[in-house]
């Protein structure tokens, strides 16, 4: 049984080599699933991700998609030392990110920076592998067709867990179920792209100099609106973050009539993480298009 200090010495070791000593370590975060702590070591300081989920991948799933963002926009994205296991827990060891007050030209640069992002395309919706959504597995098989991988990729596996897992009664998930023949009709024609995926404000960070910093992906390719949708859910983003976006990419017409639909995802991962109390949501919008 490793004490904590026992752990961050093997992840520096595992990460960085033998020669990297630890000299403090102080929790910095804490939630449902994850531990974040700051390491203060002869090599620097970094940043410690650890959980004790038992899918054993899933810190190294967040740390290829921290990479594929980092060569895919010029908004700053952590560097990653290592990741993998030690004893019960996973971890991802990566940059220290200090925090500092937001610059004037901070939401344009993000929403520039996001619209860049979003023009690294893909041939087909989907990834090269699975990966996760918070704690949640995300299916990625490749598809030409968005309404297909949306429903087969995104929907459908959750909607699944939250009737089995006794969230959803029968009569809604039919109901549920109704949306899908509307979709065709509801989504613009546009190129895969290359998406954070849980773009919520709190995956993205101010560094040291005020600028964003993207944290925290669960990255694919699919409909560039998603990402836009899912800043949305949860409010958070200023105004000047989307006017800089569409100077760049401007929307198709109609992007507020869709954003519930494209919510329909993330309300599901709430849903299953978290309860009952995000079904409310979810009803609203099935509502809306299904009588």
């Amino acid at each position: 049984m490793f004490d904590q200090n026992e752990i961050y010495e093997q992840v520096l070791f595992k990460s960085l080599g033998p020669f990297t000593q630890l000299k403090s370590a102080s929790l910095v975060a804490a939630g449902t699933h994850n531990q974040g702590i700051r390491l203060d070591s002869s090599e620097g300081i970094f940043f410690l991700k650890l959980n004790f989920d038992h899918e054993k991948n899933i810190l190294l799933k967040e740390a290829e998609g921290l990479e594929i963002l980092r060569k895919s926009t010029f908004l700053k994205v952590p560097q990653t030392y290592g990741s993998g296991r030690v004893g019960d827990y996973n971890y991802l060891l990566s940059e220290f990110i200090p925090s500092g007050r937001y610059q004037l030209d901070y939401w344009e640069n993000l929403g520039i920076g996001l619209a860049h992002l979003h023009l690294t395309h893909s041939k087909e919706f989907g990834f090269e592998n699975d990966n996760y959504i918070a704690s949640l597995t995300q299916k990625n098989l490749h598809s030409d067709s968005w309404v297909d991988f949306f429903i087969e990729q995104r929907l459908e596996p959750l909607l699944g867990k939250a009737y089995f897992d006794k969230l959803i009664p029968l009569e809604f998930l039919k109901k549920f179920k109704a949306i899908y023949s509307k979709m065709e009709s509801i989504f613009p024609n546009e190129k895969p792209s290359l998406l954070h995926g849980d773009l919520w404000s709190g995956n993205v960070i101010s560094n040291s100099s005020g600028q964003p910093c993207l944290i925290d992906p669960a990255i694919y390719f699919g409909h560039r609106e998603m990402d836009l949708a899912f800043s949305r859910l949860f409010g958070g983003f200023d105004s000047r973050f989307y006017d800089s976006y569409e100077s760049i990419l401007p929307l198709e017409p109609g992007f507020e009539a869709r954003i519930g639909v494209y919510n329909l995802y993330p309300l599901l991962v709430h849903l299953n993480l978290f309860g009952s109390a995000y079904l409310p949501g979810i009803e609203r919008t099935i509502n809306r298009f299904v009588r």
